[in-house]
C-alpha cells in the first residue's frame, strides 16, 4: 500500500467515526416540560437544521403541547411525523404550529421529518 492509499484509508475511517459519533454518541439538548395554569405540559421546539431541542420528557397520563417554530423554509422540514401518536403535520417556515397529544404509557417515541433524516425523542415518564 503506497502513502496514497494510507492517506485517503485514514480519511475514510476517520469520516466513518465521526459519522459513529455524531448520530450515536454526541450530546443532545434535553429539555423538560413545563406545566401551563391548565395542566398541559408544553414545549417550544425550534427547527433549524434539526430540532432543537432534540429530546423533551414529559409526565405520563397528562396533555403535551409541543409548539415547533420552523426557523428555516428548507424543504425536509417542511413535515413533522410523530408515529406512535398517528401525528403528521405540515410546518410552514417561520411560524409556529402546535402539536397536541395524551401520552397514556411510559417509553421514548421518536420523532422525524418527512424524509426521516431530522430526529427527536419524547420520553416519558
Amino acid at each position: 500500500m503506497d502513502s496514497a492509499q494510507l492517506i485517503v484509508t485514514m480519511l475514510g475511517l476517520g469520516l466513518m467515526g465521526f459519522v459513529g459519533w455524531f448520530f450515536f454518541l454526541a450530546p443532545h439538548q434535553v429539555a423538560a416540560a413545563v406545566s401551563s395554569g391548565s395542566g398541559i405540559q408544553e414545549v417550544a421546539i425550534t427547527v433549524k437544521g434539526g430540532y432543537s431541542p432534540n429530546v423533551v420528557e414529559v409526565r405520563q397520563g397528562q396533555p403535551v403541547q409541543l409548539n415547533f417554530y420552523r426557523d428555516e423554509d428548507n424543504s425536509c422540514s417542511e413535515e413533522l411525523l410523530l408515529p406512535d401518536f398517528n401525528i403528521r403535520r405540515e410546518l410552514a417556515p417561520f411560524q409556529t404550529t402546535s402539536i397536541e397529544f395524551l401520552p397514556q404509557q411510559a417509553g421514548t417515541f421518536i420523532f422525524t421529518c418527512g424524509m426521516g433524516i431530522l430526529r427527536g425523542q419524547v420520553v416519558v415518564r
